[in-house]
């Protein structure tokens, strides 16, 4: 196949917003918004009355509020993503936030006043099927009730956060949108540079992290100002809000305690011997005595490998065909109705991700496509996240999202088909232990790099609180320090790379979130695991999680496939799952004949 230059850097493939208005422009649909709640306002004062048909109504209402306000937020939000440089799409973006708050604050008191209804009566009302539609959302709400404060001082947070919180977040966006590196005489992306670190060439790899590294320093004390300003601002808000530590208020929205999160974490970390072990090895793979930062996710393949965006469309559609056609047909349309933006731009947002818009639209998927054989499986993993999505759009705007730490399944499962589907097709044992690298690399990105980034998160706000606000070289430190904790003697950690917690966007707009990660992969690996043992009968109960959304706690959901996530030994298993891919590894490398024995 002819692989021209625009298909290997997926010029074309671009989303379509408009459809997302529909036949309304965004003006309208805050006006739809501003009427719902004016409808919603008029019953203040009787929640604690209401019966269940009642309820029933006003949560329709609701919904018809959020409806709206995500319609107009997600079109102004995504079209910002891909050009964070354009002022009129960045003021757009900032009036829909500022009136969608001014809206959303009206109505703050319907969730005090059914906070307040004592826990006999909400449970009655709430076993009434009418209902269903609305009543894990109902039962969620009420878990806020030692957290939420009075209704003056919610509004007053709600406001000031659009100046505040979220106006940080969006400088950062646009900070690090603009951040670019000069690489072979060019001035490219910084997700190009960051490829560029999968280069099977050493001297690649290090002129690339050197290259990034000075592309981080222009801004780099300015991205520590904000970074500081919103660990500040988020110690105030828990402080306010009486939780007991900085990730309490993340466990609460991820319907997690703090005692689980706090057994995931401790269980990777006990493993930190399986990056290390791996990282060893592919020292002895590229002959050198240790590896740097930069040589992690170099290629162990004599070529990297590249990919027009035809072959990986027709690669991941292969991949859920094999599992199952009705994703293939759901996925297919991804591609032929303009649900997908790709290319690499100036000034588009860094990484990747899935936008659930609202039930009655459909996702949308952002990369930034670099046709290497990771973005293939990136693809396939946003893809996983889209296809959640529209399977749960059923559940109804309330119940269609779940928890962070459930948001990962369908994303890491789908990747980890498509692996297996490009394991299929491989029979040349250099390239089988290059395919094999690549996925173990992956799950060591996902639950031990992450775990690591939540320790280094849960040094800087313990800093933050206890010390002050946090000077550059504070933050490099505990970076290094947090990094080295995982990786040991097996890879050193260059001065250059101290600086690179500096464009990672979930410290600043999600504290907390990257534990989910680990929480994900661990979870899909053990729905993967129970998909080997059933074949084509696990299908119908994979289908039915993620059509659940988030219609049920995360521990029911699980249940539907099988796993008990109230058990903390879960996470013990899906550890010992990524130790047996490490040892399939380890074969894979004397297979070649490239090493004589797996040094200790």
């Amino acid at each position: 196949m002819t692989v021209t230059d625009a298909d290997l850097a997926a010029s074309d493939v671009a989303w379509d917003l408009e459809p997302l208005l529909g036949d309304e422009d965004v003006d309208a649909h805050l006006a739809a918004a501003s009427a719902a709640a004016t409808e919603i306002e008029a019953a203040r004062g009787t929640i604690a009355g209401l019966a269940a048909a009642g309820l029933a109504a006003l949560m329709t209402k609701v919904a018809t509020l959020q409806e709206h306000l995500g319609r107009a937020g997600n079109y102004a939000g995504l079209r910002f993503t891909v050009d964070t440089t354009d002022a009129e799409r960045g003021a757009l973006m900032q009036r829909v936030e500022e009136e969608s708050t001014a809206i959303a604050t009206r109505v703050i008191f319907f969730e005090l006043e059914w906070a307040a209804v004592p826990d006999e009566q909400a449970d009655a009302v709430l076993a009434d099927p009418q209902l269903a539609f609305c009543g894990h959302a109902l039962r969620s709400m009420r878990r806020y009730r030692p957290h939420l404060l009075t209704e003056p001082e919610e509004k007053i947070l709600a406001d000031k956060d659009v100046t505040g919180a979220s106006a940080w977040s969006r400088l950062f966006s646009e900070l690090t949108s603009a951040i670019t590196i000069d690489l072979d005489g060019e001035t490219v992306a910084l997700e190009q540079g960051l490829s560029r670190l999968q280069s099977p060439h050493r001297e690649e790899r290090a002129a690339a992290a050197s290259a990034v590294t000075e592309g981080l320093a222009p801004g780099l004390r300015t991205r520590a100002f904000v970074f500081n300003t919103l660990l500040a601002d988020k110690a105030s808000t828990d402080r306010l809000r009486s939780h007991d530590s900085w990730i309490a208020s993340r466990n609460l929205a991820n319907e997690a305690s703090d005692e689980s999160v706090q057994a995931l974490v401790d269980a990777v970390v006990s493993r930190y011997d399986i990056p290390q072990r791996w990282y060893a090895l592919k020292a002895q793979l590229l002959g050198v005595d240790r590896l740097a930062d930069y040589d992690r996710m170099a290629s162990v393949a004599d070529a990297e490998a590249e990919f027009g965006w035809t072959e990986a469309r027709e690669l991941v559609l292969d991949a859920y065909a094999s599992f199952s056609p009705q994703l293939a047909d759901v996925a297919q349309r991804f591609f032929n109705e303009s649900w997908i933006d790709a290319p690499v731009r100036p000034g588009k947002r860094p990484g990747a991700f899935c936008a659930y818009t609202v039930p009655s639209h459909h996702p949308y998927l952002l990369l930034n496509w670099t046709s290497s054989r990771r973005d293939v499986l990136t693809l396939a993993h946003e893809m996983g996240h889209g296809l959640h999505a529209y399977l749960a759009r059923e559940q109804g705007i309330f119940h269609q999202t779940t928890p962070l730490t459930l948001a990962e399944t369908a994303s890491v499962f789908g990747e980890t088909v498509t692996f297996g589907r490009l394991m299929a097709a491989t029979t040349e044992p250099n390239a089988r232990l290059a395919l094999i690298a690549e996925n173990l690399e992956g799950q060591i990105a996902t639950v031990f790099r992450q775990i690591a980034m939540n320790r280094f998160e849960d040094q800087v706000h313990t800093h933050r609180r206890t010390v002050g606000e946090l000077s550059t070289d504070d933050f490099a430190a505990h970076w290094a320090e947090t990094q080295i904790a995982m990786l040991g003697d097996a890879v050193e950690i260059t001065e250059g790379y101290r600086t690179w917690w500096s464009y990672i966007p979930h410290f600043i707009g999600t504290p907390g979130y990257v534990y989910a990660y680990a929480y994900g992969q661990l979870l899909a690996l053990s729905v993967y695991r129970r998909y080997e043992e059933g074949g084509a009968d696990f299908v119908p109960a994979y289908l039915e999680l993620l059509a659940a959304g988030g219609s049920k706690s995360p521990e029911e959901l699980g249940k539907i496939v099988d796993c008990d996530l109230g058990d903390p030994k879960f996470w013990v298993g899906g550890l010992n799952i990524i130790e047996q891919q490490l040892e399939a590894a380890e074969a894979a490398a004397l297979a070649t004949g490239r090493i004589s024995i797996v040094a200790p």
